[in-house]
């Protein structure tokens, strides 16, 4: 009768300890040196986030500026347009007033005339004349241009301009006796100075008629 090895398919123990341990040996290769994120490892991240705000808030900044620059800029333009265009009403206006000063000069003469020849017909001339003064006198209100008051007034460099000085005893020394050429001015710009007569107080021993 043949014989049988019973030991050949046996397992012993050890073959049956060497998966476990083979796993455990496995295990154990695995690097010990790979380390959780740390404080440091984040910094790079919170640095780049900062410096995006950063960059956000200097562009905001620029932008603040440009607004800022650009309202400027149009005040000065729309300045610059408004002195623009004074001046040239300023212009045109030292042109026109030598012609009212020429109409005022002969309604003076018509009534300086009819005085000394009432058979003459004066009095129409003088009141036609009168009746232009009045008109350009209105025009000129209604775009502001205003006369600068003269005679009676203290002497005033910013809007009279002397061209003599006359002792009186009708007016206070240092105020205006009489206008030679009305000033006008439009709002607080000067468009013409005043050009007038200063009072001063007669000499002692002397009169006014004497002076």
């Amino acid at each position: 009768m043949p014989s049988h090895d019973y030991t050949a398919g046996v397992v012993t123990e050890t073959e049956i300890n060497e998966p476990a341990d083979q796993a455990t040996a496995n295990s154990a290769e695995i690097p010990t040196d790979v380390a959780s994120p740390t404080a440091d490892d984040t910094q790079p991240v919170e640095e780049s986030s900062n410096s995006k705000e950063d960059e956000l808030l200097q562009s905001k900044e620029k932008l603040l500026r440009l607004a800022a620059d650009f309202d400027n800029f149009r005040k000065r333009a729309r300045r610059d347009v408004d002195e623009s265009a004074k001046k040239g009403r300023d212009g045109l206006l030292k042109e026109l007033l030598p012609v009212f000063d020429n109409l005022e000069r002969a309604a003076a003469h018509a009534e300086s005339s009819q005085s000394k020849n009432p058979e003459g017909d004066w009095k129409g001339l003088a009141d036609g004349i009168q009746l232009v003064i009045r008109q350009f006198k209105d025009t000129l209100g209604r775009v502001g241009i205003e006369r600068v008051e003269a005679v009676g007034q203290p002497f005033d460099p910013s809007v009279h301009e002397a061209i003599q000085h006359m002792e009186t005893t009708e007016y206070p020394a240092g105020s205006v006796a009489a206008e030679v050429q009305a000033g006008y001015r439009d709002g607080d710009r000067l468009v013409r100075a005043a050009l007038v007569v200063v009072a001063k107080a007669p000499a002692e021993g002397t009169s006014e008629g004497d002076a």
